[in-house]
């Protein structure tokens, strides 16, 4: 498991997450920082479009505000991957969002 890695979790419901806690928490954790992906698109500023290119099976966003903390056993499997770019623009979006 890698930030930035796509994964199938129960959140709320099941939906796709990115994980995004830092690569070594994956080793010595039970429960990780992830950010859900939902369909519903406002066009925030602290929105990330994901689609098929992530492995999604329908376009969704990320929105930089909404993170939550599951247990590894939760998530269920590796859909795909976000690019470097992509990823660049999620931990950028976070730091907005955070106020970091």
């Amino acid at each position: 498991m890698k930030r930035g890695e796509v994964w199938w979790a129960f959140v709320d419901k099941r939906r796709p997450v990115v994980l995004v806690s830092r690569d070594e928490a994956y080793e010595v954790r039970s429960s990780v920082v992830v950010a859900p992906v939902t369909t519903t698109i406002r066009g925030f500023s602290v929105e990330v479009k994901l689609g098929r290119r992530e492995g999604l099976p329908r376009d969704g966003v990320i929105h930089g505000d909404w993170l939550v903390t599951v247990p590894l056993a939760d998530l269920e499997s590796k859909i795909g991957t976000l690019s470097k770019t992509k990823l660049t623009q999620l931990e950028e979006t976070l730091r907005f969002a955070l106020g970091l």
